[in-house]
């Protein structure tokens, strides 16, 4: 086998990187193209259809981060998967993902103040999938603990097509004075600095793994990067100290392919040609080869490019935090990068061809497992109290109390929503005198069934978390997690995702900020279900609700209705009592969604409700559950005009809330002209709907400690 085939370029992308260059690659480009044009750096087989999002008011979309613009600050965040090292090594895994999405941030001179996760694992009746969970946990509050950045929520689920294949991303946000802000494009005559860790042998090949199928190799172990979040917390303050210098031109992190990546990209943003010399990085292990020394994956390094002139400042500020720092190159006039040992040029190649990788067209043609889902009928049960108690212990459903205290979610006092208290996250910007919030919301089975619709249901769901606390969406950043690429069912899921996602943004007006493309979930065994995860930010109307109902309150149903005939394809309900996946989902109606939350937003500054959740993952049920477990309060009243129908009870249709209100607000709300219905009065102590009667403090508990539980058992 020949050595660009073991690093898993193809014939066809060998006879390319030939062409391009018009030669042979040597040995060590062919090591730096095996990264460069890896799926993981090169987005081969998706940057033909992601830069179809649109980006309007959002700041630096192409950079390492998006932001949006608060005032005289930027709001910068974006999402990042950490999938493969996750399924290998997962308290690593999951700790330098941490690591990895801070760096983005970090870069553009923002400062971390936040953080979020979307986790997804195979279920719990497996003791893999429990190791896989704990470490995944403990490696992302271990991180983000230790280095005072808050995880303030996201969201947890569970399938067994996750076994294998956990799906770990994770969500930073950071706040940048925007006349600040650093870019990574480079300019002639600067000198090229790298700080903080030392450089050995892990991740290498780490782009690479991402790149493929799991194969549960040992090599795949060595490609999983250590963390030490102790040196990230000095390299975070270092940097933000360095990039407030003047002559600072360009910043990098070093992330997947390392050096190469951070250094390449540089010089090919600001055309300029980049010479680096080997032999002055910083080593902690002996007689490292070059290419290693380029696709190292090494934690918590910075590159930086700055004016000759500024070069002992910098130094000065490494030496204070006791962080090292070397000069490993300069920038030139020129498109080549060049590689030199001890003087000696190694590589030189022209940065046009390595930053462009080939970019494939997929075959998105409709599988025909799309038609036989659809079209399946499930035949349901009657709905029963044991229905009920069982859809309140299992894992999707229950209270992750165990998952979020582990996390400090109040470090940096800036969090004002506690985590599982609300449909999103609050932050205070104290340098704006303002509020904002943020979710992360997955719909892998309505994307199975219709991926369309579904990646649009997944950013109406966001839209809808951030209305019901009283929240206007100013953005997105995504995680498009699929498995293979090259087959047909996941280009066809791929594709129409991305077209899902672009339209609901252009309906609500926000742009896609930033994002990340995960492919080749999956090994011989399974594949994951198409995962696109929606990161959204927004900023508060005028009010927040904090969702607090007391005794005697006015519940209601904003919007449709369900019945024995709606389309509720995909809701959790069928997959948890019947293994089933099928039928049609519900679909977006962009304007009643719309009214409906101009409605909220507008009954909350008037003060007129207490409390408001939107219906998703359990139908009204849940909706009106996760809002009287926060209040320690029951109900009396009618859910589904007395027809026992699972349906009903637990289907999942859009644009549809929970609201409460201390007075009889029928008035008031036949004036925004939205469908509604009045459902009963919170009652202390009970649950009483449609004949079921339950004492509410038993399902609390049940719902409190099933999660815990069954993580034990």
């Amino acid at each position: 086998m020949t050595l660009y085939s073991r690093l898993g370029l193809s014939d066809f992308e060998y006879s390319q990187i030939v062409k391009r260059l018009k030669r042979e690659p040597n040995e060590l480009e062919t090591y730096l193209f095996s990264a460069m044009w890896s799926e993981h750096c090169g987005y081969k087989h998706s940057k033909n259809y992601i830069k179809n999002f649109p980006k309007t008011n959002s700041v630096c979309p192409d950079e390492n981060s998006g932001g949006i613009e608060i005032g005289s600050h930027i709001i910068f965040f974006k999402a990042e998967s950490h999938n493969h090292p996750s399924a290998v090594e997962p308290f690593q895994g999951a700790a330098t993902g941490i690591g990895g999405i801070i760096r983005d941030i970090l870069t553009l001179g923002a400062r971390p103040i936040a953080l979020m996760d979307s986790l997804k694992f195979g279920n719990l009746d497996n003791g893999r999938n429990k190791y896989l969970l704990e470490g995944v946990v403990s490696g992302i509050s271990f991180y983000g603990n230790c280095i005072g950045v808050p995880t303030i929520g996201g969201e947890t689920n569970f399938d067994n097509c996750f076994s294998s294949n956990p799906l770990v991303n994770v969500l930073a946000i950071g706040i940048a004075n925007k006349q600040k802000i650093v870019k990574s494009i480079a300019r002639e005559n600067c000198i090229i600095l790298l700080l903080g860790s030392s450089t050995g042998r892990d991740g290498i090949h780490g782009a690479s793994f991402a790149s493929k199928e799991m194969e549960d190799k040992q090599e795949d172990k060595l490609s999983v990067q250590i963390a030490d979040p102790f040196m990230k917390k000095n390299v975070i303050e270092a940097s933000l100290e360095i990039l407030n210098l003047e002559g600072i031109i360009a910043a990098q992190d070093c992330g997947a392919a390392g050096i190469l990546s951070s250094t390449s990209e540089m010089g090919y943003k600001g055309k300029c040609a980049i010479e680096l010399y080997l032999d002055k990085v910083h080593l902690r292990e002996k007689d490292m080869q070059p290419w290693e020394i380029m696709l190292s994956e090494s934690q918590e390094r910075m590159i930086f490019a700055v004016k000759p002139e500024v070069k002992d400042k910098v130094f000065k500020i490494a030496e204070k935090y006791c962080i090292q720092i070397s000069e490993i190159g300069k920038t030139t006039k020129g498109r080549d990068y060049n590689l030199y040992w001890d003087g000696k040029l190694l590589s030189s190649t022209p940065l046009e061809v390595l930053n462009n990788c080939v970019a494939y067209e997929l075959n998105a043609e409709e599988p025909a497992y799309i038609k036989i889902q659809k079209n399946k009928i499930l035949k349901e049960n009657d709905l029963s109290a044991k229905d009920i108690l069982e859809l309140l212990k299992s894992p999707d459903i229950s209270n992750k109390k165990y998952i979020f205290s582990q996390y400090d979610h109040t470090v940096g006092n800036r969090t004002v929503l506690k985590p599982s208290k609300s449909s999103v996250s609050a932050l205070r910007v104290k340098e704006e005198n303002t509020f904002i919030a943020f979710t992360m919301d997955s719909d892998f089975r309505k994307v199975y069934l219709n991926p369309f619709e579904g990646a649009k249901c997944i950013v109406y769901e966001s839209f809808r978390n951030m209305t019901a606390a009283g929240f206007i969406p100013d953005g997105i950043t995504d995680c498009l997690n699929f498995a293979n690429p090259e087959k047909n069912e996941t280009a066809y899921a791929f594709v129409k995702s991305v077209e899902g996602i672009t339209r609901a943004c252009k309906e609500l007006n926000i742009p896609v900020v930033s994002g990340n493309v995960s492919f080749y979930n999956e090994t011989d065994e399974t594949s994951v279900y198409p995962c696109p995860v929606i990161g959204m930010m927004g900023r508060v109307n005028k009010n927040i609700l904090k969702n607090s109902v007391s005794d005697d309150e006015y519940i209601y149903l904003l919007g449709k209705e369900i019945s024995l005939n709606s389309h509720a394809g995909g809701s959790f309900y069928q997959k948890l009592f019947y293994d089933f996946l099928g039928g049609e989902i519900d679909v977006i109606d962009s304007a009643i969604e719309k009214k409906i939350s101009n409605a909220i937003l507008d009954l909350i500054e008037k003060n007129l409700i207490t409390a408001c959740n939107d219906v998703s993952k359990g139908g009204i049920f849940i909706s009106l559950f996760e809002i009287l477990y926060n209040s320690d309060i029951g109900f009396k009243g009618s859910l589904t005009n007395g027809i026992k129908s699972q349906k009903l009870l637990f289907g999942e249709i859009t644009g549809r809330y929970i609201i409460s209100s201390k007075t009889d607000i029928e008035n008031e709300l036949k004036g925004y002209n939205i469908p509604f219905k009045m459902l009963g009065k919170s009652k202390k102590d009970t649950l009483e709907f449609d004949g079921f009667s339950f004492k509410i403090k038993e399902l609390f508990e049940i719902y409190k400690n099933a999660f815990e539980t069954e993580l034990k058992n």
